[in-house]
């Protein structure tokens, strides 16, 4: 079955080039981004690694743990390492999962059950393995987003949606299209006017069904 938003990530035990880990472990009470990769030493992937390695102050100040996943082998990301910090000028103190027989990609559904990897291949034999979760302390995915081959992450819009995901945490409040930290919040139709403006204070009313109030954080 698909994996979706809400459903529980599987408990997996794998190597990295830092250990093996268990994932429901390793995430513990943090929040977790998990981004895949086709391939070690490839081009795209190196510039996002990179750019993820530029990040570490952003996902501690989040009390967020990031993986990341390359269906190569512990030497082959050990070695690459040192490529994505030389380019990225800073430190990938990140886990890099090695899923050789493709099991965590396939249990992320990010492959057919039915794939394998030929002698010889190429990043477009694991083309699909270019995704990011986004997962809450509870272990439930919050985010799932897929990029074809040629089209680098924007990494400024997972911390984004990582920030809109927290600030609305368990709270019946979402954010409006391109919202930032400290903007306005759109409250839930869940509760009605008299229960908002309780919690949150006095509401911005666009339309019936469209109230924000000020971003309670």
């Amino acid at each position: 079955m698909a994996l979706r938003i809400n459903d529980t990530v599987p408990n997996l035990t794998f190597p990295t080039d830092l250990g093996e880990l268990t994932l429901h472990d390793w995430i513990g009470d943090s929040w977790a981004v998990i981004f895949s990769h086709p391939k070690d030493f490839t081009p795209v992937c190196t510039t996002e690694f990179g750019a993820v390695a530029q990040l570490s102050d952003e996902w501690a100040k989040r009390g967020t743990k990031v993986l990341g996943v390359s269906v190569d082998g512990v030497e082959d990301h050990k070695k690459w390492k040192g490529d994505i910090e030389s380019f990225g000028g800073a430190e990938a103190g990140f886990p890099i999962v090695a899923d050789t027989d493709l099991a965590f990609s396939k249990a992320f559904d990010m492959l057919p059950a039915d794939a394998y990897l030929p002698d010889g291949r190429t990043p477009a034999d694991s083309a699909t393995v270019r995704s990011v979760f986004i997962i809450a302390p509870n272990k439930k995915v919050q985010l799932m987003m897929t990029y074809p081959m040629s089209v680098g992450r924007n990494f400024a819009e997972v911390l984004r949606a990582l920030d809109g995901l927290q600030r609305t945490y368990e709270q019946p409040l979402a954010t409006p299209a391109n919202w930032e930290t400290g903007q306005d919040v759109i409250v839930a139709l869940a509760l009605d006017d008299a229960a908002a403006e309780a919690k949150y204070g006095a509401l911005d009313k666009k339309l019936p069904y469209l109230r924000f109030a000020k971003n309670p954080g």
